[in-house]
């Protein structure tokens, strides 16, 4: 699933469409099959965890989440498609640009009501509302989950996925099995995400060890082979609640269970 880091450079390129009128607007998803935003003009679009809200002045707002697929694409109008045509979800045309919307999920809201689809999530990583003491008060009132599930969790903070939740688990030396209460520096772990996601938010590449080299550029995640920094061997197994199972990935030197 695209991260807070991807989310946020999505939503900057759908800028694209600010201050431009809809010449035309295309939904394939039954539930805004008959929708119609021509002759709206969309004043920015932002992101929001995982979430983009595109906003228009007339008060409504298109909501879309990427789910584990989706993507924007912002292009020149009659420019060639870069994904099948069957993905697509929605198009949104100007003049001269055109967003599409690949396998992505979709809501109109009006902007007022923006918090339906997404009041529900924690501070943003990447937001102006991000609140690290907030994040953290709300990791801690569930004591007893494991803190790399409870960095998934969004309503906790917005924008955190599995890389990250892997990357900063390792540099903070925490297994992620650990309970968020026998977590005993947990707003340094809140930091090293936050860090992360804002250095690499303007970065096409995400490189956590600072080696580019390939193989090299994540301390864990995704990792079959000896840690780079003690050499034990990169454990591998499924955390989270039942049904949503993610990989995850730990050091059992680095991060000593707790």
């Amino acid at each position: 699933m695209p991260e807070g880091d991807t989310v946020y450079q999505t939503a900057r390129r759908l800028d694209a469409l600010s201050g431009q009128v809809l010449t035309a607007s295309d939904f394939r998803i039954p539930s805004l099959a008959t929708s119609d935003l021509s002759g709206r003009t969309v004043l920015e679009t932002i992101s929001r965890g995982k979430h983009l809200l595109i906003r228009f002045e007339d008060g409504m707002t298109l909501h879309s989440h990427l789910k584990m697929e989706g993507a924007w694409d912002v292009q020149a109008v009659g420019g060639k498609r870069r994904r099948p045509e069957h993905e697509i979800r929605a198009i949104l045309r100007t003049e001269k640009t055109e967003a599409i919307g690949y396998s992505v999920l979709l809501d109109l809201v009006p902007t007022p009501g923006e918090s339906s689809v997404v009041g529900h999530l924690g501070p943003d990583l990447l937001g102006p509302d991000w609140d690290a003491e907030e994040a953290v008060r709300r990791l801690r009132r569930l004591p007893h989950i494991p803190v790399g599930e409870a960095l998934l969790d969004q309503r906790n903070l917005a924008g955190i996925g599995n890389i990250y939740r892997a990357e900063a688990c390792f540099v903070a030396g925490f297994d992620p099995h650990t309970p968020v209460a026998d977590v005993d520096n947990l707003p340094r772990l809140v930091a090293i995400a936050q860090r992360m996601l804002e250095i690499h938010k303007d970065r096409h590449s995400r490189v956590t060890t600072g080696d580019k080299r390939p193989g090299r550029r994540m301390w864990v995640y995704g990792r079959r082979g000896p840690c780079l920094r003690c050499g034990t061997p990169i454990r591998t197994g499924e955390l989270g609640p039942e049904g949503q199972e993610r990989t995850v990935w730990w050091c059992p030197s680095c991060q000593p269970a707790r």
